[in-house]
């Protein structure tokens, strides 16, 4: 028997399709029993639901039901059918992989067991038979939906080889389309295939979609990540980050901070002291209206969270956060995240809060006297792009006023943040230096030295010594990677934050945090 398996989701549907085809290569009948196996996790804590799962065999539809009979949230149907007839099911783990971790399925049939108060599974089981040289198309669904009609509807259509196939096509089609628009050609074809389609494939299913990484799986949205993740996407689907744009507007509040993250759903996310996050909304702005020419994003009306400010000694709070009563246009909604942004400290440079595109950070400032020398380059990064916008506006008190802030901290990024050799990194709130030669620990990092070319804000001459610094010390050539800091926090005094949780070498802690996109 020759099998081929192609796994795919609906282009604009809940459901997952496997296709099998099966050849049979011989002259003699083969008789074939299939079993199609599903862990669920119905709902963000598996073990918590774990023998929870309802099951329901619907033999008129040719389907099987799980619905979590107990949850905290909100949960849908899922399914699971065939093209084939359903022969037997179990919810059982056991009746699958026995006492063991090897696929227990020398019995006939499963004894269709429920999963409620099992060590839930979803297994089907179909049958088989191909004549000699008989060549055969199979699918087996998974999907969720609200109502069991739709279940029931999905189950039916896709139990039609023919309509499995169209979906494939279209599916294929469609990303050909979007991914095909934007093309380079460089000497090295592996980084050809990556940037022509891949990277930017990974970049809207799993980061945007899925709002899954390498690190973590987590499916919240992040206020920063999705946007700078959507920025790729101003070249070849300038909609989608207009999308994200207004999306993200919805989760700031009035005082101009905004969610760190949050659950799409259920209002629920987390506030908190972080730098750099709000200013990431006024970035992207500019860059969508700096390719598009549509100044119109300007005027959509957001709404803002409602939400009590954060108390002194308080870094952050996950909570419910309603829709507010406030509406501006995103123009305005700029404008407060990048007030708010301008937290100017004593050395000249933003204060850091509890982090910023470093989340380790997190002791740095957070009794709110620490600042951040890459947030100084970001932060003129962003007054420097938004300044056009502010000359259509015809706002020329505030473009006055933010050019005078740029010049300040250009000013003070390379007096206050230069260390000889390099940029600095941060001052914490008792005056420690992050990013000098002095340190231990810490001695150089990689974005304040990139920031200050990608900014334009180092002086010339510091930029090529700052940039050259960073290869000697940053780039391992023998292991091909490029590190964030060095050396990395181990056994030091400076206390920066839970950046020390990770192993040295690795994640914010002087590893390569590579994520699957362009931007």
């Amino acid at each position: 028997i020759v099998e081929n398996l192609n796994v795919f989701l609906g282009q604009s549907e809940n459901v997952k399709i496997n296709l099998l085809n099966l050849k049979n290569r011989t002259q003699t009948t083969k008789k074939l029993r299939l079993v199609y196996f599903v862990k669920p996790a119905m709902g963000e804590d598996e073990k918590y639901l774990n023998s929870f799962m309802n099951l329901k065999y619907d033999e008129k539809n040719n389907m099987i039901i799980g619905k979590a009979a107990y949850s905290r949230e909100k949960t849908e149907n899922m399914y699971i059918s065939s093209s084939e007839k359903i022969v037997s099911y179990t919810g059982c783990k056991r009746d699958v992989l026995g006492n063991n971790s090897m696929f227990n399925i020398s019995n006939s049939k499963f004894n269709n067991e429920n999963s409620l108060g099992q060590n839930e599974i979803i297994a089907l089981q179909i049958e088989v038979e191909l004549q000699p040289y008989e060549n055969k198309d199979i699918s087996f669904i998974i999907g969720a939906e609200e109502e069991e009609a739709i279940c029931a509807e999905k189950s039916k259509k896709y139990g039609e080889i023919q309509n499995c196939v169209n979906e494939f096509d279209s599916v294929k089609k469609y990303w050909n389309n979007k991914l095909n628009m934007l093309q380079v050609e460089t000497p090295i074809k592996s980084l050809d295939f990556m940037l022509n389609g891949w990277l930017m494939y990974q970049t809207i299913v799993s980061r945007l979609l899925s709002r899954t990484a390498y690190y973590q799986s987590g499916g919240a949205i992040g206020f920063r990540d999705q946007l700078q993740d959507s920025l790729s996407m101003k070249y070849v689907n300038p909609e989608m980050l207009k999308n994200q744009i207004v999306k993200h507007a919805r989760h700031q509040f009035i005082e101009g901070d905004v969610e760190h993250w949050w659950h799409e759903g259920y209002n629920k996310g987390i506030r908190t002291k972080f730098s750099d996050d709000l200013l990431w909304l006024p970035y992207a702005v500019s860059e969508y209206i700096k390719v598009t020419g549509d100044f119109s994003i300007l005027d959509i009306k957001a709404s803002y969270k409602d939400g009590m400010i954060l108390n002194e000694n308080e870094d952050e709070r996950y909570d419910t956060y309603t829709d507010g009563n406030i509406v501006e246009n995103i123009f305005e909604h700029c404008i407060r995240a990048i007030e708010k942004g301008i937290n100017i400290g004593k050395n000249g440079l933003p204060k850091i809060g509890t982090g910023d595109w470093n989340d380790g950070f997190s002791s740095v400032g957070r009794k709110g006297i620490g600042e951040s020398v890459w947030l100084g380059f970001f932060l003129y990064d962003v007054l420097r792009k938004f300044d056009f916008i502010l000359e259509y506006k015809q706002e020329f008190v505030k473009q006055e006023r933010y050019k005078k802030i740029m010049h300040d901290l250009k000013s003070a990024l390379n007096s206050n943040g230069w260390d000889g050799r390099w940029f600095r990194r941060a001052f914490t709130d008792n005056g420690d230096i992050l990013g000098s030669i002095q340190n231990d620990e810490c001695r150089i990092d990689g974005i304040s030295q990139s920031w200050s070319v990608i900014s334009n804000a180092g002086d010339n001459d510091k930029k090529y010594i700052a940039m050259s610094s960073l290869e000697n010390y940053l780039v391992d050539k023998e292991n091909g990677l490029i590190k964030l800091l060095d050396p990395p926090f181990e056994h030091g005094n400076l206390n920066p934050g839970y950046i020390q949780n990770y192993l040295p070498g690795t994640r914010e802690n002087g590893g390569q945090y590579t994520h699957g996109a362009v931007w």
